[in-house]
């Protein structure tokens, strides 16, 4: 029994270190030299322990325990901290060039819901793109694209997904710079081109909170049109100090892409397309949970974004203040129902 638990132990401590690394390398145990003893230990790989909790973890809140919730800072710090954040093994992606095009080498986007640009003929560098759809309410495919800032190199591939993707709404929540590049400046200031894309501004307007401009993309003899909102406001890896501006900007988009009709996804992005852009698509989604049920499952929503791009929302002050502007927005919608 002695030699059973040094066995174990050693299993257990080995996938812990396969674990901190990001490995999904199966552990298995040798029972042949145990002989006939029975196997007493079922082991899993970390990540098919993450899938599993990433899949079934939910928590439902009423409009009422939603409230209560969004104060208790404590609890969701530590609600936060046992979600695994399900970050991709650069092995899994053998994509020669690859690497080059990636604004940050440990945030890379998940194999299965990757976006790849279909220009190329091969996967290779050419059809490679730091981008992954996103499912929205109710698991709705590819509602959003949610990317990282595009890069001087980046930039032609970023339209080129635009395009074929056939978007009608770019949010880009960063600035261009904060303390060094967050992305590059990739849209012209009156007209220019950008690989097979002649992309020109058509209206600007400007708000306290954000910029919206109105894009025309021509390929040829084709046009569309595409709404950029610019909202700067949102510190890097920090939240702003309130959430209206957020559901304001949320109603717009909602709006447009109503107009858009059966249009392609919405493409969100900050700087490594994970932290703003996770709060972004998680309040939006939780927005329309409870618009429709009058709950919302906060943990449920930002597992199942985490099973489409790894790391998405980064920080536990991102994941407080998912419930706070949740919280807000239910109050809001209490008030329109009792006039």
């Amino acid at each position: 029994m002695e030699q059973i638990l040094n066995q174990c132990s050693s299993v257990k401590k080995h996938a812990r270190l396969q674990e901190r690394r990001g490995s999904n390398v199966s552990l298995t145990l040798d029972m042949s030299s145990l002989g006939a003893v029975d196997p007493i230990l079922s082991i899993t790989t970390p990540k098919e322990v993450t899938l599993h909790f990433l899949r079934t973890s939910s928590h439902v809140l009423s409009k009422d325990r939603l409230q209560e919730e969004a104060k208790n800072l404590k609890a969701l710090e530590e609600q936060y901290a046992k979600i695994p954040p399900n970050y991709v093994n650069p092995e899994e992606l053998a994509i020669p060039g690859r690497a080059c095009k990636d604004r940050y080498k440990t945030i890379l986007p998940n194999p299965q819901t990757c976006v790849c640009l279909r220009r190329a003929d091969s996967q290779d560098e050419n059809s490679y793109i730091n981008a992954n759809y996103i499912k929205g309410y109710e698991g709705l495919e590819k509602v959003f694209i949610a990317t990282q800032g595009p890069m001087l190199n980046t930039v032609n591939d970023f339209w080129e997904m635009v395009w074929q993707e056939d978007v009608p709404v770019i949010i880009m929540i960063t600035k261009l710079k904060e303390g060094k590049e967050k992305c590059f400046h990739y849209w012209p200031e009156k007209e220019g081109t950008y690989g097979r894309y002649e992309i020109r501004i058509q209206d600007l307007k400007e708000y306290a909170e954000y910029t919206v401009r109105e894009l025309v993309i021509e390929l040829q003899d084709k046009q569309r049109h595409v709404k950029h909102f610019l909202y700067s406001s949102w510190p890097d890896h920090q939240t702003p100090e309130s959430a209206r501006p957020l559901l304001r900007l949320l109603t717009e988009v909602e709006d447009r892409t109503q107009m858009a009709g059966s249009r392609g996804p919405v493409v969100v992005h900050c700087s490594a397309g994970i932290g703003r852009t996770g709060c972004f698509i998680a309040t939006s989604i939780g927005c329309q949970q409870l618009k429709r049920t009058g709950e919302v499952d906060v943990l449920g929503i930002v597992c199942k974004l985490r099973l489409d791009r790894g790391g998405m929302i980064q920080t536990s002050e991102q994941y407080q203040f998912l419930h706070q502007a949740l919280a807000l927005y239910a109050s809001q919608l209490s008030e329109q129902e009792e006039k």
